[in-house]
């Protein structure tokens, strides 16, 4: 019994091991650090993250992450979008105004589509052949609108043969600081569907080999610019490059942006070419 006491007080007096702190891991972090790191995040970024932890899915919805991602006018752009009624909801957090935002919304009667560019937070814009002044447009022996997947509204107008080719059109928008390019989106020929498979009629193409089309832009604040090249590519849809525009950090009003493209040498007819649509997005 003396001997087995001994071993007790020996167990007894030695020491004890250090107390071992608890792992720490990502979900520990406070979401207000998560969130500083989420800000230099894109979109795509933070939504993959969010599903990471707690920390990480409350942070992806703080407002000061997603006001981040949003341009800086971002008020103006509901307003010219949504217009000043009850349509937006006053409720919204930053991260579904930024939703309702990115998708494409459809403003002038549906001849035009706004949604937020998701590399850069500023607005892309696409405008339909239909809110453009088309030479000729309503002749049915000149012009023809079709119905096809291939235009994101569905339709697009298809030119047989004419002397004098133009297009013309504006919009006035409160695009954001930054620089923005302009395209008009064409195809020579027209394409369908056989057997189901893609085809293109590229049988009334003429007219555009002789003299190159003329594109030009103008702003509300005097810039300029005119691009001239051949229609090229049967089958296939190209955006052709009008030209760019700055939009200063000094902005307060909305810029207006004119355009057009023209081949009106008259000595010759021209026709085969569809036309979608202009396309403004942020360089």
């Amino acid at each position: 019994m003396g001997s087995g006491f001994s071993s007790f007080l020996v167990l007894s007096s030695a020491p004890s091991a250090p107390a071992v702190p608890p792992e720490t891991n990502l979900g520990d972090l406070p979401e207000s650090v998560v969130g500083s790191v989420l800000v230099h995040l894109n979109p795509q970024e933070i939504c993959r993250l969010a599903a990471l932890n707690r920390a990480f899915r409350g942070a992806s919805s703080a407002d000061f992450v997603w006001e981040s991602k949003l341009p800086e006018n971002y008020d103006s752009i509901i307003s010219r979008v949504f217009g000043d009624g009850n349509e937006f909801p006053s409720n919204l957090c930053k991260r579904d105004i930024y939703a309702r935002l990115s998708r494409p919304n459809s403003i002038d009667g549906g001849t035009k589509k706004v949604w937020l560019h998701k590399g850069t937070g500023r607005p892309s814009l696409s405008i339909s052949f239909n809110g453009l002044s088309i030479t000729g447009i309503d002749d049915r022996r000149y012009w023809s609108r079709i119905s096809t997947d291939e235009s994101r509204f569905k339709s697009v107008a298809y030119l047989q043969q004419i002397w004098w080719f133009e297009v013309d059109g504006e919009v006035e928008f409160p695009f954001p600081a930054g620089t923005y390019n302009l395209y008009f989106r064409l195809q020579l020929g027209r394409s369908g569907r056989r057997f189901g498979q893609r085809v293109c009629d590229c049988e009334q193409i003429h007219g555009w080999e002789k003299k190159p089309v003329r594109f030009q832009l103008s702003t509300s604040d005097g810039q300029k610019s005119m691009n001239e090249c051949y229609l090229t590519s049967p089958g296939n849809w190209k955006f052709y490059h009008v030209g760019s525009f700055v939009v200063a950090e000094d902005s307060k009003v909305a810029m207006k942006v004119k355009f057009s493209m023209m081949q009106i040498d008259c000595t010759h007819t021209k026709g085969g070419l569809c036309v979608d649509s202009v396309f403004i997005s942020p360089k």
